[in-house]
């Protein structure tokens, strides 16, 4: 039983760990969850790249994309409060 539990938890972590290198977003940029879903980046297959005033904005989901657009300028500021840090 403690072998695969041992097993199961490998698999579970390297899932996570490919998540994560699969997310398409650059190692620079300063945040690892979605502005609009606060879903980590990665989690629902490649990230989204958004662009607005020059400010690039990664989201976990096309879903995402139509409430960005909604309210663009607060989630910009997000990102640029997380680069200030």
């Amino acid at each position: 039983m403690k072998l695969v539990l041992t097993l199961l938890s490998s698999l579970l972590l390297g899932a996570g760990i490919a998540s994560a290198a699969d997310a398409g977003v650059p190692a620079t940029y300063p945040l690892k969850k979605c502005v609009v879903s606060d879903e980590d980046l990665g989690t629902m297959g490649k990230a989204v790249k958004v662009t607005h005033e020059g400010t690039d904005v990664y989201l976990c989901c096309k879903a995402c994309t139509k409430d960005f657009q909604k309210e663009a300028a607060k989630y910009v500021a997000k990102v640029k409060a997380a680069e200030k840090k």
